[in-house]
């Protein structure tokens, strides 16, 4: 079973058994490490191509040789200085969470800058392994590694493996085994330090030797001199160690010069080691991955490819689930009316039946055959690309944008996550190091429209915008809902510098952005982790909470008085609002009540317009252009329409993400009111034009 602990690994608790070796699974982002730990481990996690994505700890269990380990997935980092979330949570784990060995995770095809990481890692724990990670893909641009001189200038174990394949894992399993059972850990030879730091550096190595646990002396020396109390003061809780006391010794010092040549010579040192080590047998190894870059990235090109590739997934979500929508739609809709019938038979009250049935059932089988079908569609596209190494290029394409928004450029993948589903969009922002940062990219999350809202505008793009059939008039669909996505993204941009010169003034950070090589999809496994982890996943949150919804409509709809029932009263009482807006109140209503989940939007709409006590299924688009028509919708409803589809408040299962992961009702009070209040805004300049031409 895997453990999971969204905290700082130095408060994680892993229980092992007796005798059990606890390893620390340490890498760069994008080199393969969760692949590392499913092959070793046998667990199936996501295996996504952007940096960041492992912001958790996750654990996980094997055996060999007779011997018990557990291996604990830490954060991709570059670095262990505790700059930013990601290398904070894997500094304290490697340094003060009880780990035996840490294996650090390198790229084969960029060995130099992996060696960084690698270098802290070995000075922070001795007892390290390094597997050198993606040797396929440096075989096939023609780079070469010479492992055995590569251990002896380390001074550690070092293992090549294509993990993908399961190649050379055995291999790394053996070297784990035999240094978990090797009582003295290896005695790397340290990075050398300009002159007068080095020297300091081994008087203080001096004094600490002896008097620490865990922590490496020189360690601990080195972040006395830099000044890290970051560092120092966990050590000192951890330790029992009054570092305080040096103070002294260290009070000329300056730490920042100090953290420079630190830094510095771990460069340079990583630089020395790959010359020596790596080989090319091409004078350019990288020509496919720039070429693409000048294509997919570059200035001219990156915008308007980043385009037409979410118009060709649009696309083909659109024109792909349609059909198996509606034979999933009229499967469930039949299976209810045997549900029915079964009840009935057993003399079960009307009422009974009117709840379980017309109510939750009917509710809940509208949500799962309008999600499901897109879902099973977009969401395979999209990790295709994510697995193809298109994500970042995505984000650098949009970075100037938000940088000019005093935001983050990390924004633009959550803000992708939210095309998905708005509260996995949030949930992502956890990459985000800024808080003020992370706090604009979670309050305009919503500003995208996610896979509930996709089926109404899609309608009503079908049913007024577009009167043809067949391949054009799906791609005129695409072309009209890219449009709508652009503006969503504009206004993105939009509030997120509204808020940064308001509620959440600030300069924005710079950030690191790796493009990781481009790697072939492994289709297999990102689809079947597409549909459980995202399709699955999303679709239960929202059947949970359209549920009780499904009650409540259906109390709406079949309580009456004063001989309407209450859904008319609510409609009517919003109709003077929605009429400003160039809608009407039964529309308001709908939003109103479709906030568990915004796919049950129109089948509420069209069973107030019908005056029916239940949800109705119109699958003809032309039959329900004509109910609408004959409710007053026009033109200028159909665009107010979608307006308001793309910007209100967030649904329910959003909003309590957004409070869980702010801690705050007044950021999750914000998050609703702004693209409700810009929705409102926008629906009533359009309408007022509207009326004046």
């Amino acid at each position: 079973m895997a453990e999971r602990n969204g905290e700082s690994p130095s408060a994680l608790f892993i229980e092992r058994a007796e005798g059990e070796f606890l390893a620390a699974l340490a890498g760069n982002p994008n080199v393969g490490k969760s692949t590392v730990f499913n092959a070793l481990t046998g667990m199936k996690q996501h295996t996504g191509n952007w940096a960041g994505k492992t912001v958790s700890t996750a654990s996980g269990r094997f055996e060999y040789g007779g011997k018990g380990f557990i291996l604990a997935d830490i954060p991709g980092t570059y670095s262990l200085r505790a700059n930013s979330a990601e290398e904070e949570c894997a500094r304290d784990f490697i340094c003060f969470g009880g780990a035996d060995a840490v294996i650090v995770v390198c790229d084969a095809t960029c060995l130099e800058r992996n060696l960084n990481l690698a270098l802290q890692t070995i000075e922070a724990a001795p007892k390290t392994l390094v597997c050198v990670n993606l040797l396929d893909e440096a075989e096939s641009k023609g780079i070469k590694i010479n492992f055995r001189r590569l251990e002896e200038l380390l001074g550690v174990p070092v293992v090549g493996v294509t993990a993908r394949n399961g190649k050379g894992l055995d291999v790394l399993k053996k070297r784990l085994c035999e240094l978990a059972e090797c009582r003295d850990a290896p005695t790397p030879p340290p990075t050398r330090l300009p002159g007068e730091i080095e020297e300091k550096a081994k008087e203080l190595e001096e004094v600490l030797s002896g008097k620490l646990r865990r922590i490496p002396a020189r360690l601990a020396a080195l972040r006395l001199l830099e000044g890290d109390r970051n560092f120092t003061e966990k050590a000192e809780a951890c330790e029992g160690f009054p570092y305080s006391e040096l103070a002294g010794e260290i009070s000329s010092i300056d730490g920042k010069a100090v953290t420079d040549m630190v830094i510095s010579s771990v460069i340079k040192r990583a630089e020395e080691i790959a010359a020596e080590v790596v080989s090319f047998e091409s004078s350019e190894p990288y020509r496919r991955d720039r070429r693409l870059d000048r294509i997919l990235a570059g200035k001219r090109l990156g915008t308007p490819v980043m385009l037409l590739l979410l118009g060709i997934i649009l696309w083909i979500t659109i024109a792909g689930a349609n059909y198996p929508s509606d034979l999933l739609g009229d499967a469930l809709f039949s299976f209810g009316d045997i549900l029915g019938n079964g009840l009935s038979s057993l003399n079960a009250p009307d009422w009974l039946c009117g709840v379980l049935i017309d109510g939750i059932y009917k509710v809940l089988a509208w949500v799962v055959s309008v999600m499901l079908p897109p879902m099973a569609i977009f969401f395979p596209l999209f990790t295709l690309l994510e697995d193809f190494g298109y994500l970042p290029r995505a984000a650098f394409n949009l970075d100037k944008g938000f940088r000019c928004a005093n935001a983050c450029g990390k924004q633009a993948i959550t803000m992708a996550m939210g095309f998905g589903c708005n509260a996995c969009g949030v949930t992502g922002c956890r990459i985000i190091d800024s808080p003020r940062e992370r706090l604009i990219a979670i309050i305009t999350n919503s500003f995208v429209p996610c896979n509930g809202r996709f089926p109404t505008i899609i309608a009503v793009i079908t049913m007024f915008f577009v009167i043809s059939e067949g391949f054009g008039a799906s791609l005129l669909s695409a072309l009209i809902l890219l449009g709508v996505i652009v503006l969503g993204v504009l206004m993105t941009l939009l509030m997120s510098k509204l808020l940064s010169h308001t509620v959440l003034k600030g300069i924005p950070s710079s950030f690191t952005l790796e493009l990781p090589p481009y790697r072939r999809p492994q289709f297999s496994r990102v689809i079947v982790r597409s549909v459980l982890d995202r399709t699955v996943f999303v679709l239960g949150r929202a059947c949970t909470a359209a549920a009780p919804c499904g009650l409540i409509i259906w109390i709406l709809a079949n309580v009456e008085a004063g001989g309407a029932s209450l859904l008319s009263h609510i409609s009517e009482f919003l109709d003077p609002l929605g009429s400003l807006m160039g809608l009407d109140g039964v529309i308001l209503l709908a939003f109103v009540l479709g906030f568990p989940a915004n796919e049950i939007v129109m089948p509420i709409i069209i069973m107030t317009y019908l005056a029916q006590g239940t949800l109705v299924d119109i699958s003809d688009m032309s039959q329900l252009h004509a109910l609408l028509s004959d409710n007053g919708w026009t033109l200028t409803t159909a665009v107010c329409m979608m307006i308001f589809t793309l910007f209100h408040f967030p649904c329910a299962t959003t909003c309590m993400t957004i409070k869980k992961e702010t801690g705050s009702l007044r950021w999750t009070a914000l998050s609703f009111i702004l693209p409700t209040v810009t929705g409102i805004l926008m629906c009533m300049l359009v309408n007022g034009v509207s009326m004046l031409i």
